[in-house]
């Protein structure tokens, strides 16, 4: 694996990408939304493990170098996120991967605020090709009816912000229009997939949760090997 950055330009000032590349070019890549920490260690090695899995991954910094140092300055970084600043940031992620390294088809994954983003990109690009938000907050309806990507949705049933309500209005707003989404509720808090924080980590869960997320890309990106 490679690991390098990728310089991206948007309307609200320059960021860049965190990029773990497999040993041979790909050509199905996977968007890796942070947490409200940012692009930390964590997210860092997420993305090692996409590319150990055949897949190009690409990390936006949504905040431009910003790193929490606890709560309370996470979700100060997070709530002085405009959307249409972290959507811009995803879709110049996406362009710059299709332009740097080739990649044909994108999957999108991201965890609590890159959840959030994670589902409402794939409300909102369609050219996406699967997408797996982990305990995310829920778009509005009129964004949410919108959904054409396979979305396999995953929520902690402990969670407090992302509780059983807020999944069960996804599930029935998903009824209501046909929406290709599934829901997948473990008896986990939120944040359970996170293994640097052992106040709330589940290893069977994120393990299980893992072996979906591999699945669920499996089945909708086509062929990941290394061009002739």
């Amino acid at each position: 694996m490679k690991a390098e950055s990728l310089n991206l330009t948007t309307s609200h000032g320059a960021t860049t990408a965190y990029v773990a590349r497999p040993a041979k070019d790909v050509t199905a890549g996977v968007l890796l939304i942070q947490e409200y920490w940012g692009i930390n260690e964590h997210i860092r090695d997420l993305a090692g493990r996409f590319a150990s899995e055949g897949y190009l991954c690409v990390a936006p910094d949504l905040y431009r170098g910003r790193l929490a140092a606890d709560k309370d300055e996470a979700a100060a970084l997070m709530q002085a996120l405009p959307i249409d600043d972290g959507m811009e940031t995803i879709r110049k992620a996406m362009e710059a991967a299709k332009e740097t390294y080739r990649i044909e088809e994108f999957a999108i994954i991201g965890f609590c605020m890159g959840g959030t983003f994670a589902l409402r990109a794939a409300c909102e690009i369609p050219e996406l090709k699967a997408a797996t938000p982990f305990y995310g907050d829920i778009p509005e309806e009129d964004v949410l009816k919108n959904l054409k990507v396979p979305t396999l949705f995953i929520a902690g049933e402990r969670d407090a912000w992302i509780n059983p309500q807020k999944v069960n209005r996804l599930k029935e707003v998903a009824k209501k229009y046909d929406l290709p989404l599934k829901a997948v509720s473990y008896d986990a808090d939120h944040a359970f997939f996170n293994d640097t924080r052992p106040q709330v980590y589940d290893s069977e869960a994120a393990a299980d949760a893992w072996r979906r997320v591999l699945e669920h890309f499996g089945r909708h990106l086509g062929n990941m090997t290394a061009r002739a």
